[in-house]
This record gives C-alpha cells, sequence and structure tokens, in this order.
C-alpha cells in the first residue's frame, strides 16, 4: 500500500471512529516473568483513588478518545514493586501505609501524561504512544524523600483500515518498555543501594525547584520509525 493510499484509509477509519461515538479502550500490560534478584527490603507503595480510576480522554480530529489506564496502571506498578523487592504491600492512601509495620520506605506512582499519535497523524502506518510517570518516594512516615521520573514508549502497525487495537497494543508495549526501565535501572541508584543495606528512609530536604524542573521536561512521542521496520519490530518490548 502507498503513501498515500495509507494516508486515505487512515482518514476513512477517523471518520468511522468519530461517527460510531469515537475509541474506548482499557489496555492492561501483559509482562514477561521479570530476570532480576529482588532487593532485600520491605517497601510499600500507594494507589490512589485517582490512579487506580485515571482516564485520559480528548478529542483528535473530531474523534472522542477515552483510555482507561487506571487497572493496567494497578497491574504494573504490582508486578513491578512485587518483582524488585522481596516485600511489597500495597495501600489505598498514605494513612493506612504509616499504619504498617517495619517498612523502610512508601512509594507513590503516578501517571503523569499520557500522549498519543492516531495513524492519520504517521501518515498511515502506525500508531505510538507516550506514557511519562512520577514515582515520588516518601520516609514510612510520609515525609518526602525523591522523586523518580520514568518514560515509557511503544508503537504498533496499523493493518489495513486499523482499528481500537493498534492503540491498545502500542499502549501496552509503553507499560512494558516503562517497567523494563525501572527493573533493569532502579537498582543501580543510591537510593536502591541504601534500601538493600536494610536502612529505612529519614526525612531529606528537596532542593528548590527540582520538581519543578522534572516536571516540565516532558518527552515528546518518538519520532517516526523506518518503514522497513516489521510489525515484530515494532512491537516488541525490551527484556526485563
Amino acid at each position: 500500500m502507498h503513501g498515500w493510499q495509507r494516508l486515505m484509509a487512515a482518514s476513512v477509519a477517523s471518520a468511522a471512529l468519530a461517527a460510531c461515538g469515537g475509541v474506548t479502550i482499557a489496555p492492561e500490560p501483559v509482562l514477561p516473568r521479570a530476570l532480576v534478584q529482588p532487593i532485600g527490603a520491605d517497601v510499600g507503595y500507594v494507589l490512589t483513588s485517582e490512579q487506580r480510576n485515571y482516564v485520559h480522554s480528548e478529542t483528535r480530529a473530531g474523534v472522542p478518545w477515552k483510555v482507561s489506564l487506571g487497572a493496567g496502571h494497578q497491574k504494573l506498578m504490582r508486578e513491578i514493586f512485587t518483582a524488585e523487592f522481596r516485600q511489597a504491600s500495597e495501600f489505598p492512601d498514605f494513612e493506612a501505609a504509616r499504619k504498617a509495620e517495619n517498612l523502610q520506605a512508601v512509594f507513590e506512582p503516578k501517571i503523569e501524561q499520557y500522549s498519543f499519535a492516531t495513524a492519520s497523524e504517521t501518515g498511515g502506518m502506525y500508531v505510538a504512544v507516550t506514557i511519562r510517570y512520577r514515582i515520588d518516594v516518601h520516609t514510612p512516615e510520609g515525609a518526602r524523600f525523591d522523586s523518580l521520573t520514568l518514560t515509557g514508549y511503544g508503537a504498533s502497525l496499523v493493518d489495513g483500515i486499523g482499528s481500537e487495537e493498534p492503540m491498545a497494543i502500542a499502549t501496552r508495549n509503553a507499560m512494558r518498555d516503562a517497567a523494563a526501565k525501572f527493573l533493569a535501572q532502579f537498582q543501580g541508584q543510591p537510593l536502591a543501594e541504601q534500601l538493600a543495606k536494610g536502612e529505612k528512609l529519614v526525612a531529606a530536604s528537596v532542593p528548590a525547584g527540582a520538581v519543578a524542573a522534572a516536571v516540565t521536561a516532558i518527552e515528546a512521542v518518538p519520532i517516526r520509525p523506518s518503514r522497513r521496520r516489521s510489525l515484530a519490530s515494532l512491537q516488541a518490548s525490551p527484556s526485563t
């Protein structure tokens, strides 16, 4: 299929989606078994109601999009923290976490940004997704200690006219990419070394402006991949 044919097909698909009420997806990640040695630490993580019910909604080229990320976010973070630490307990809020005993740290993972490019925006060949996460780290008492940022990228080729499924696949791939990065890189952080020693985090000051600077450094959707890349390579995710 030539480029103009892909663009035409993507435009037809967009019109059809708008006519039928838009796109609604609720992707959940499918992660392979993590090949990492868990850190010998007992931690907690907080998944607030807002994050458990996170929905990204917008209208793009007349098409309403609704991407329900809450269930996928819960599954992703449960698998990440369970694989990364000896013991990881989930809490609905900090009040519940503060009542727990023997925690060395409490993490609060949040979806900070979800963005996507549709097939009509990429020339009719593929869709792409970026998900930016912020993981705030707190002491067991709830005081702010540190903040980590993490971005996952995903893409999926569009077969024929396309459907909701390519965007769901791209979103799952972005989640998996973020998981792979966290599992591969976190253990090299000073914070991880401190927890591995059995130390409990204590309150520390955060440099003025550090959080604001991190928030503004939003990464863009990745550039268009080569046309020669196969469907398998576009959908492949980093191993964990």
